[in-house]
């Protein structure tokens, strides 16, 4: 194993996730923040803060912070030219982050780096067309198209989540001037807002009760009640579910992708969101996607970002000969596991 560490981060709408981890990705220290609400200065403090504290709790050296944020990010520039849930429009941000944090900085957008984790390690592993959907407060998007990370002209690629499914659903964040993306319809967010709905509705259940009671009506809450049985926090996360797999069938029409992977918060909801997706998509795609394309839950959970960001910056610091591999070990092997082809990823572009 490679000696030392990398800093991944995984920036949400909501909190910050930073780990320090090795060169096997093993995580050994995980530090979060809050990032909901934060003016733009308090924000690049908190992150500062997060990364700091892995820093100081990592194994080792530390080489380098990778970033996965969830804005439209120019690659070739190393800037966060727009996001819907953080103030972090035009940002010069791995600029920033190198200057403030003394270490070599990498940066994608939060979906992508997840998509890279699933494709290199996870659920996505060998595939050589996939997509993938982090589900929190927003949604994002990865995809994976002839065996190579899709960015697109500008790295702004795969805004998944923006994808309308139904112009006559709920407005979606105000960073988006659209009605019912699939952000609006399928996301942490939605959740916690149909869950409210149905806790209104049926005051018996237990979100009914848990209403009564001044609990918060969240996402995680519906969660919690679907697995322990209550049928409107199952009615909740299984209307998020439907719309979910509408979404899908329209990707699995538009890409033919030999899977898609489910990651975010909302995947802890398991098939009480995965099998009403999964029986939407049947319904809407067209045969034989529709039986063909696997839907799967992220193996690395609501980390997938976070790990993603890691191999971002091991992956960006092979050709420096920082991270070289263990005595036997093949470094293209530990860099490039088995099933998607050789690529160098993080240079400013595509793959």
């Amino acid at each position: 194993m490679a000696a030392g560490s990398v800093i991944g981060v995984d920036l949400g709408g909501t909190k910050l996730l930073a780990g320090a981890l090795d060169g096997e990705l093993n995580v050994h220290h995980r530090a979060h923040r809050m990032a909901r609400g934060l003016e733009q200065a308090a924000l690049l403090e908190a992150i500062v803060d997060g990364v700091g504290e892995a820093v100081h709790a990592a194994h080792g050296p530390v080489h380098g912070v990778g970033f996965g944020i969830p804005s439209l990010v120019d690659c070739a520039r190393g800037t966060s030219a727009h996001s819907v849930h953080l103030p972090l429009h035009d940002v010069p941000f791995r600029e920033v982050m190198a200057e403030r944090l003394g270490l070599p900085v990498w940066l994608d957008n939060d979906a992508t780096a997840a998509m890279l984790a699933e494709w290199r390690l996870g659920a996505a592993a060998g595939a050589r067309h996939a997509v993938l959907l982090t589900l929190g407060t927003g949604v994002g998007g990865g995809l994976v198209v002839e065996g190579a990370l899709v960015r697109g002209a500008r790295g702004m690629a795969g805004e998944l989540g923006h994808v309308v499914v139904d112009p006559a659903g709920p407005p979606c964040g105000p960073g988006c001037p659209n009605r019912g993306c699939l952000e609006a319809l399928a996301s942490g967010t939605a959740l916690a807002r149909e869950a409210l709905a149905l806790a209104g509705e049926y005051p018996r259940s237990a979100l009914g009760r848990a209403l009564a009671a001044g609990e918060e009506v969240t996402g995680a809450l519906a969660t919690q009640l679907a697995h322990e049985g209550d049928p409107a926090a199952v009615e909740a996360v299984g209307r998020i579910g439907r719309w979910l797999g509408v979404g899908i069938a329209g990707l699995a029409n538009t890409f033919d992708p030999e899977v898609v992977v489910v990651g975010g918060g909302v995947v802890a909801a398991g098939d009480h969101l995965l099998t009403p997706a999964r029986e939407a998509l049947a319904r809407h795609a067209l045969p034989p996607l529709g039986e063909l394309v696997r839907v799967v839950p992220a193996r690395f959970g609501a980390e997938s970002g976070m790990v993603g960001a890691a191999a971002l910056a091991w992956e960006g610091l092979l050709p420096t000969g920082v991270a070289p591999p263990a005595a036997g070990e093949d470094p293209a092997a530990r860099a490039r596991p088995a099933g998607p082809p050789s690529t160098a990823l993080f240079r400013g572009g595509r793959a």
